[in-house]
């Protein structure tokens, strides 16, 4: 089939032999289009790891209609098919990082929207991929579309290191605790001393039976390999946040290491997007639930929305930096004895956070940091969180 019209002639045979009776006509254009005037193909895609439900709108022939399409040879035909560039809006979600590269190489826009936002204004009660996928073209022709800030492919390959690495210390910390747990039984009670030359002494020479002592070998060559291994990506973390500015910067204040530093920048991005700290904080889940109503204040646990693993970083950096820092120190020791350690350590990570944001937003290092606060002892980053 060949579409006419003002622009050049498009082979249209692919999109349409699928799905010819989805076809609906539109008499007059719908308002909204906005930014999407300037592209002939806007497209919700409502994507599952083996296929894509699309809803196509053509700009040029007001036509909107419906396509499944399996992964991932028929969604590259289809994608191929189209002139560029075209707009394909879609939820957050993981395994589409091929999907990514595709429309790039292939010069259209993809635009990512916040999923909880999408499903927040969708109001009917039945749910189908038909149904998610129109749903998503209206709220990019109504200009409704969520859209949220999206890593470039370097620094999804940078938090891929970052991942790797937590993995392997995670692992490594599962390892020990199965020899803590080997030695206990053994009457050998070392706690961290079991991993100084002395404390390895003693637990090699623990007399066991058989089968435990298997286990005790293969437990210790696995940690002697994850120590190998985290060895390695340590040195790479390192060589990575000492060649962004941001994480260098950052690294300038008391127990923030370069794996902090790299993890807040990465995950971050551009800092302008947050108006103020406390709108990074919420951003990161390091805020309070809040269910209010009728004049009460009703404040919960932490919302843990964002990153777990930024929101790990930050408490076992916040932990050093007490340690360090003794304005952090006093506001921790006042609210561990006041409520709990466990809250403190969550308000110690919240302070640092916002810390580590005016840095990055006034681009200055530590030294710098506390001189404004000093000369502003009523700024936000001194303000208990």
């Amino acid at each position: 089939m060949i579409v006419g019209g003002p622009q050049a002639h498009v082979i249209l045979d692919f999109m349409t032999a699928l799905a010819p009776s989805d076809r609906v006509h539109l008499a007059t254009k719908r308002p909204g289009l906005g930014e999407g005037a300037n592209v002939r193909f806007i497209i919700g895609c409502d994507f599952h790891p083996s296929f894509q439900q699309v809803a196509i709108f053509d700009n040029l022939t007001q036509e909107v209609r419906q396509l499944r399409l399996a992964h991932p040879q028929q969604a590259e035909e289809f994608y191929r098919s189209l002139p560029a560039p075209a707009r394909v809006g879609t939820e957050a979600g993981g395994h589409n990082q091929w999907f990514q590269k595709l429309l790039v190489e292939l010069g259209h826009e993809l635009w990512v929207g916040d999923a909880a936002r999408i499903r927040a204004s969708y109001v009917r009660k039945q749910k189908t991929d038909r149904h998610d996928a129109r749903h998503l073209l209206e709220l990019l022709r109504q200009e409704r579309f969520p859209r949220i800030w999206v890593p470039s492919a370097a620094e999804r390959d940078l938090r891929q290191l970052l991942v790797h690495r937590h993995s392997r210390v995670r692992m490594r910390t599962q390892v020990k605790n199965q020899l803590q747990a080997l030695a206990l039984n053994q009457g050998l009670q070392k706690k961290r001393r079991l991993w100084t030359e002395l404390g390895r002494a003693e637990l090699e020479g623990l007399v066991l039976l058989p089968f435990a002592g298997a286990r005790r070998t293969a437990l210790l060559d696995s940690l002697d390999r994850l120590n190998q291994e985290i060895a390695v990506l340590d040195r790479q973390v390192e060589r990575a946040a000492l060649a962004h500015a941001g994480a260098t910067r950052l690294m300038t204040h008391p127990g923030v290491g370069p794996v902090t530093a790299l993890a807040v920048v990465l995950s971050v991005g551009p800092v302008a997007r947050f108006r103020r700290a406390k709108h990074l904080a919420s951003y990161v889940g390091l805020v309070p639930s809040e269910h209010s109503s009728g004049g009460k204040q009703r404040l919960g646990h932490i919302s843990k929305q964002g990153s777990s693993f930024l929101r790990f970083v930050l408490v076992e950096a916040a932990q050093s930096a007490v340690r360090l820092d003794p304005a952090m120190k006093r506001q921790y020791v006042r609210l561990a004895l006041r409520r709990q350690r466990a809250i403190a350590k969550v308000a110690a990570a919240r302070r640092l956070l916002r810390r580590l944001y005016w840095m990055l937003r006034w681009e200055c290092d530590y030294p710098a940091l506390l001189a404004r606060m000093q000369a502003s002892p009523s700024h936000a980053v001194t303000r208990s969180a």
